[in-house]
């Protein structure tokens, strides 16, 4: 348990950043907790810094060493998630600004590396002597992202695999991706469903096809170009990439969206065997192909639905791993 003149020390830097003074923030910090033993003294450290780079111009350093102090808070305590937001903002943040979040600015001080450093040091040795196995591997041809979902309605449960198309949808498939990796994909429904057209889902939001974002700030806030991160992530969008060439063929997978422009966010639909909706070609982005269970697609889009289109018997999208 921190002690008192800790938690005191929290509540005047609090009191300081919302004042916009980030330099009495950060003295009294060191003040309170002189050890930087606790989580919370680093993240709002890592608050104060990324203020005080702001007010000085964007400053690239004084930005790098607020994401230090983010990584720290982290270390401590993984748990902590309003430093996990805290640092994913700033780093949205400083890509917007074109600064690059890593550098001499974290992993050394005044020419000496940090322990962050020294660690950084070891891994990429150790990452020198992999390489030098997997080189050979390396220079063979790369497939494409595959993902595997699993989906389970009226008491079956089966896998769908579909190849992502990177290099032709390359935000759309980094979006996908990382949404499936953080897991907003696990027990997700399939909340419109039309026969003969499209079942969609992936609305982790709230479930019913109002809600949703990007894993991350493509440069987009609510479809609005932007050359800095929105005020919250349920603003994230990512920009089309409809005219890739990939149209809307049977067993296809595409990003859903509002009817504005550059409106993508977490949500997406399969295209069943018997369907070809060529009106959505250069309107939403094909960024996938359903390469094995797409009978299965085909199935769920005769399931009863009521009048909105909602399945009466739960659709549910258990998982989608990708390998």
């Amino acid at each position: 348990m921190p002690s008192k003149k800790i938690e005191q020390g929290w509540s005047k830097a609090e009191i300081q950043i919302q004042k916009h003074n980030p330099k009495e923030a950060l003295a009294i910090l060191r003040e309170s907790d002189s050890d930087a033993t606790n989580s919370k003294t680093w993240r709002l450290a890592g608050e104060a810094k990324a203020l005080q780079a702001r007010q000085e111009g964007n400053n690239k350093r004084l930005f790098k060493e607020a994401v230090g102090h983010y990584e720290s808070s982290l270390k401590s305590n993984p748990n902590d998630k309003k430093a996990r937001r805290g640092l994913n903002s700033l780093r949205s943040e400083m890509d917007g600004l074109g600064i690059r979040a890593g550098g001499m600015a974290v992993l050394f001080d005044d020419g000496a590396p940090t322990f962050l450093g020294l660690v950084s040091i070891v891994v990429a040795l150790g990452l020198i002597l992999v390489a030098l196995k997997l080189v050979p591997e390396q220079l063979a041809p790369q497939s494409d992202d595959i993902a595997v979902m699993t989906v389970s309605w009226g008491g079956q449960s089966v896998n769908i695999t579909i190849e992502l198309h990177r290099d032709d949808a390359p935000i759309h498939v980094d979006n996908f991706v990382k949404l499936a990796e953080r897991g907003e994909y696990s027990n997700v429904i399939f909340h419109r469903i039309i026969n003969d057209f499209m079942i969609q889902g992936g609305d982790f939001q709230n479930q019913d096809g109002t809600g949703g974002y990007a894993a991350e700030f493509y440069g987009y806030c609510d479809g609005q170009s932007s050359p800095s991160a929105c005020s919250s992530e349920t603003q994230f969008t990512i920009p089309d990439e409809a005219d890739n060439g990939l149209l809307h063929d049977a067993c296809v997978i595409s990003m859903a969206k509002t009817s504005a422009a550059n409106t993508g966010g977490s949500q997406f639909f399969l295209i069943p065997e018997d369907s070809n909706p060529t009106h959505l070609d250069g309107v939403h982005t094909v960024f996938g192909t359903i390469t094995s269970g797409c009978g299965y697609v085909t199935q769920m889009s005769e399931v009863p639905v009521d009048g909105d289109d909602k399945p009466i018997s739960t659709v549910i999208l258990e998982s989608v791993i990708i390998t």
